[in-house]
């Protein structure tokens, strides 16, 4: 059985352990197959590139995947981690709601 994909891209999160435990970020890519996502600043690492034609090389620092087990949704309330629920509104959508204050976090 897969995991519940409750963070999508564009989702404002916060890690949760390793060594960037308390860092804030925005979901840039999720990688489902792998049940990753890189979240912008978080999980830095260093890439040693050789000289091409797209550019030239040298050293530069990007963002690596993280495990989702490893991330939390940050509640628009309160600014803590939160875990999701979902719910469904009167005019039939179907949205995420933080479980820790109720506020909606779909737009």
């Amino acid at each position: 059985m897969g995991h519940k994909w409750r963070i999508k891209k564009g989702d404002e999160v916060i890690v949760l352990s390793g060594r960037d435990k308390g860092a804030k970020g925005k979901v840039l890519v999720v990688v489902r197959k792998t049940e990753r996502v890189l979240v912008q600043g978080v999980n830095m690492v260093k890439r040693h590139t050789r000289p091409s034609s797209a550019g030239p090389g040298g050293i530069i620092e990007k963002e690596a995947p993280i495990h989702v087990s490893n991330v939390a949704h940050i509640d628009p309330k309160s600014s803590r981690p939160t875990r999701v629920g979902y719910r469904t509104l009167g005019d039939g959508r179907k949205v995420r709601f933080a479980k820790r204050s109720g506020e909606i976090i779909d737009a």
